[in-house]
């Protein structure tokens, strides 16, 4: 087995992931839910991506960040449902070390990656609606380039303190891992060592990663609500909050259920719960994203008219 340098005292090979059920039909009802959520997400934020991508009347900081939002949904998604899907399916429910060491990295990358940009996401928000003859100037490519690869710096830079603290730790067995992939709270319950120390960097990482993000959308919206509230036609009040709706409603679906798994003790989880919050703001947090941005809004509606040769309904 290859070794890390957290690795020196752990007698554990591989790991195996419980999942949800022992029960095999409940197992083929649950594998064909999890592959359609899985696929209807795959095509939903594809086709935002392919929209942003090919309408140029898109081709704004909003939907940049939307199309970036699609792109990490997609491979959040990616990094546990088709595991997920194979152990539904197959006796076999393991997971070697390394793999498990690299899914748990890559989904911290996605996910922290992802809160940081719902921020970046409510101050163009904020810039739009409190500042909109200067939007353009402010919100420039190379500005909008940059937040999304600070983002990005944050989930890398991030997630690997989360998965060394985590993995240093010896694992002697038993190697049964209460959950449907290699998550840090069900990992760490495994761990043949005092995790105490870990309770307190994931409380203090989780305040990082998920509360100050949450203070700076918070802050922005109070700025937004205040300036909506100062429009005196009841329809551009009505329109200017429309804008900020799907985005409100889609920070409150990922980030309550994260903060609940990510800043409880250890002690204090629960594994059944666990996994609720987890499919939450892991799948169908990803399946409900471009189903919001794109009914409530009429210029990914008119894209996807004229990518179907519907030409007169995008004039």
């Amino acid at each position: 087995m290859q070794k890390f340098p957290w690795d020196n005292h752990s007698s554990v090979s591989e790991f195996i992931l419980l999942g949800f059920s022992r029960d095999s039909q409940i197992n083929t009802i649950l594998f064909n839910i999890f592959l359609f959520l899985y696929l209807s997400t795959l095509v939903g934020n594809g086709l935002i991506v392919t929209l942003i991508h090919l309408d140029s009347r898109l081709h704004t900081p909003m939907y940049f960040f939307l199309s970036v939002l699609s792109i990490l949904d997609m491979s959040y998604v990616t990094t546990t449902v088709p595991q997920m899907l194979v152990h539904l399916i197959c006796q076999k429910k393991t997971i070697s070390y390394v793999g498990c060491v690299a899914q748990m990295y890559i989904f911290l990358v996605l996910g922290i990656t992802e809160g940081w940009l719902f921020s970046v996401m409510a101050y163009d928000r904020y810039v739009a609606i409190c500042y909109p003859l200067r939007y353009k100037v402010i919100m420039t490519p190379w500005l909008c380039g940059a937040m999304a690869i600070f983002c990005g710096l944050w989930g890398i830079s991030c997630s690997l303190v989360y998965t060394v603290f985590t993995m240093r730790l010896p694992y002697c067995g038993p190697n049964e891992i209460n959950h449907f992939f290699c998550e840090v709270p069900a990992v760490l319950k495994l761990a043949c060592a005092d995790t105490s120390l870990n309770d307190q960097v994931d409380f203090i990482l989780g305040f990082i990663l998920l509360l100050v993000p949450l203070s700076f959308i918070l802050a922005s919206y109070v700025r937004i609500f205040a300036t909506i509230l100062k429009i005196r036609s009841a329809q551009g009040q009505l329109k200017a909050f429309s804008t900020c709706a799907s985005h409100i409603t889609v920070v409150t679906m990922f980030c309550g259920p994260a903060m609940f798994m990510y800043m409880n003790p250890g002690a204090n989880a629960s594994p059944e719960r666990d996994k609720k919050l987890a499919l939450f703001y892991n799948i169908i947090s990803a399946f409900l994203n471009p189903i919001i941005y794109s009914l409530r809004n009429k210029d990914v509606k008119r894209a996807f008219l004229k990518l179907t040769g519907s030409s007169k309904a995008s004039e």
